[in-house]
């Protein structure tokens, strides 16, 4: 009976002290997750006095939490959505990812911390907080596009942390980082989504359809509840995480079509046991490491904030996006939090890890969230100055790319290109699959011989890792350079479906057709580079697949200047034919003449041409002022005021009535403009 009296009283200090200060954050107009967190140091043991009888007891019920957190997850998992999603949010949550994996391994590296903590520091700092987003994003009523885009690359990043969690909890289970126990965790991963997917849908799915019928929200949550914690056992017996067997069981409930009814059943179980979660980590948090560790924390804090800015910008662009909608979702997901702690936490209970590891997974987690509004406050105007800073160059690719990738998106439905574009990712899968696993096999079968090198010859290791790491290089060079032609292949077969050759006259869409290919070279390279060297970077010596990787891309980033130089020259020509049509349209002597430059010249977007209204809210106010650009992602590329023509009028451009004004973007893009300018 004393123990039962110490839980209800543990319990009730956890609840009321969390409840304090989530209303104070609250109050600070701060993420409440970090309030939680702050509850967690109040009443842990590094701070203040024992205030808590049985921190076990505590811990177990904060494993409940991560399995419900998981189970909530796996409730807004479907493969249908992850296909819609994956072009753009996949493209960009693969080299946000692998870029912040990488950066974090190398972080660790720069401290001397071992390789498996170093492992550990890529992926604690590589999944951004969902929780601190979403609630954010509510609070400032951030809806549309934007949001789309954000939260659809955390889809693919919970999907990735799951994973994570998988082949980390393995390692840091004894089998350490080595070639044959990946493969056998991968294979025993494998054998049991099989067969736990195949059981599950036979009959977990008609259970929940049958339940969902009868209409009793007590009867749907006690069955949703039993099998939310009944296959987290079963994971942690068949040696899994239970973070994965709570997400699988949301991902059957997914299937079954209950996904929103089980969703508002358990919402109240899991918020409470979520925020015991959060108190938990809290009480963790020894302050005492980071006295000696802030070098590390500040170090890890700067690697967040970078690498998840630029990753996230360069995927969401690179899919299409646009400068400045990419720029504000990479300010919007600069921070870490709640599977950042799960990872910590897998690597602690496993002793994987050092004591310092933990308190700064904690400390980044704070600083970066306590961040995130400032960040999210100030993404229009970084966005803003980082387009208005672009060359000139790059401004005129900047203008096209988004349409190009619209039509692109439009020719896929066509089945032959669909397949081809599937067939040449397929190939450019299992050439890294292949590459990874012979690289990591020839590198651990090397590991021996440096040793033995070093210890006869007394050379520095550095010098040795590094010779070993070009051999390797050498070893696995015919399969790079198979990826490299790949990529080249599909990076053709895009740029042929959005600009075709013509079959008679001049080619008026080469530079266009020139600029698009390399983009598409330089993406392929990045979301196939990144994830093999955050994948290899442990076990090949010298640190050569950064380097590599980064030479590759430079090299495509040299041709890609020069070929938007010529863009630039193609696009100030076609204005000086959309400015001549644009004045035979007005004078209505040749009502098409805007589609049929659009149609001689292609690359040059949805050309629209616009007439500006008296009672336009536009009169008078200068195009810099309007700023349509940066609003609707549409430009004027020529202006047509009575007899006079203007190409690509400046930002210092005043609009008046009765300007005709000739606009170019992606339909959506223009849809806005039109709505913008006629309001």
């Amino acid at each position: 009976m004393e123990h039962g009296t110490e839980f209800l009283r543990d319990l009730a200090i956890v609840l009321m002290v969390g409840a304090a200060t989530a209303l104070l954050f609250q109050r600070l107009r701060q993420p409440i997750v970090l309030g939680y967190i702050l509850a967690g140091v109040l009443i842990g043991p590094h701070v203040g006095p024992q205030v808590i009888a049985d921190g076990e007891t505590i811990e177990t019920l904060a494993e409940l939490g991560v399995i419900l957190l998981m189970f909530s997850l796996g409730l807004h998992f479907k493969l249908h959505r992850l296909a819609a999603l994956a072009p753009n949010a996949g493209l960009t949550a693969i080299i946000e990812v692998g870029l912040m994996m990488t950066l974090g391994y190398l972080a660790g590296q720069l401290l001397g911390w071992t390789d498996l903590e170093s492992v550990f520091a890529g992926a604690i700092v590589a999944i951004s907080s969902t929780m601190i987003i979403t609630k954010l994003f509510e609070e400032r009523g951030i809806k549309g596009a934007r949001a789309d885009l954000v939260f659809g690359v955390l889809v693919f990043e919970d999907l990735i942390v799951i994973l994570l969690i998988v082949m980390l909890t393995a390692v840091a289970g004894g089998s350490g980082l080595s070639l044959g126990a990946l493969g056998t965790t991968v294979a025993r991963l494998t054998a049991f989504l099989a067969v736990y997917l195949i059981v599950g849908l036979l009959t977990v799915s008609r259970l929940l359809r049958r339940v969902g019928r009868r209409r009793r929200a007590e009867t749907l949550l006690i069955v949703s509840v039993g099998l939310c914690f009944g296959s987290a056992v079963l994971a942690k017996e068949v040696g899994f995480s239970v973070a994965l067997g709570g997400f699988l069981a949301g991902s059957l409930v997914a299937e079954s079509g209950m996904a929103r009814q089980v969703g508002e059943v358990i919402r109240p179980l899991r918020m409470m046991f979520t925020a015991i979660f959060f108190v938990s980590i809290g009480m963790l948090f020894d302050p005492d490491p980071l006295m000696h560790e802030w070098a590390a924390v500040a170090l890890f804090v700067v690697v967040v904030w970078v690498g998840k800015v630029s990753g996230v910008t360069v995927g969401a662009f690179l899919a299409g996006n646009g400068v400045r909608p990419s720029v504000r979702a990479g300010m919007s997901m600069a921070q870490i939090g709640e599977f950042s702690f799960v990872i910590a936490a897998v690597g602690v209970e496993a002793g994987s890890v050092g004591p310092q590891v933990y308190p700064m997974a904690v400390a980044v987690a704070v600083i970066t969230a306590f961040a995130s509004p400032i960040f999210l406050g100030r993404a229009d105007d970084v966005a803003r100055r980082i387009d208005h800073a672009l060359p000139t160059r790059i401004k005129a690719f900047v203008i096209l790319y988004s349409s190009w990738i619209e039509s692109l998106n439009a020719s896929r439905q066509v089945d032959s290109l669909g397949r081809r574009v599937t067939g040449l990712v397929r190939v450019l899968v299992f050439e890294s699959v292949l590459l990874v696993t012979i690289t990591v096999g020839v590198s651990l079968g090397m590991t021996e011989i440096r040793r033995w090198i070093v210890a006869t010859t007394g050379a520095p290791m550095i010098v040795v890792n590094t010779l070993a790491g070009l051999l390797i290089a050498l070893f696995v060079f015919p399969l790079l350079v198979s990826i490299v032609v790949s990529a080249r292949r599909l990076g053709s077969t895009l740029a042929l479906a959005a600009f075709p050759l013509r079959q008679k006259g001049p080619d008026y869409g080469h530079e266009p057709r020139r600029a698009l290919l390399l983009t598409a070279e330089i993406a392929i390279v990045l979301v196939v580079g990144i994830p093999i060297v955050a994948a290899t970077l442990p076990f090949v010596p010298g640190y050569v697949g950064p380097i590599g990787l980064t030479l590759l891309v430079l090299l495509f980033a040299g041709a890609f200047w020069r070929s938007a130089g010529s863009l630039e020259g193609h696009v100030r020509a076609t204005g000086g034919l959309i400015a001549e049509a644009l004045a035979r349209e007005r004078s209505g002597r040749e009502p098409t003449a805007i589609h049929r430059v659009r149609e001689l010249m292609p690359g040059i977007g949805v050309l629209t041409p616009v007439t500006v209204q008296p009672d336009s809210p536009v009169v008078g106010r200068t195009l810099a002022d309007i700023d349509l650009r940066g609003r609707t992602g549409a430009t004027v590329v020529a202006l047509c005021r009575g007899d006079d023509r203007i190409e690509l009028p400046s930002g210092q451009q005043r609009l008046e009535a009765g300007d005709m004004l000739a606009l170019t973007g992606s339909e959506v893009a223009i849809e806005s403009a039109e709505r913008l300018l006629e309001q």
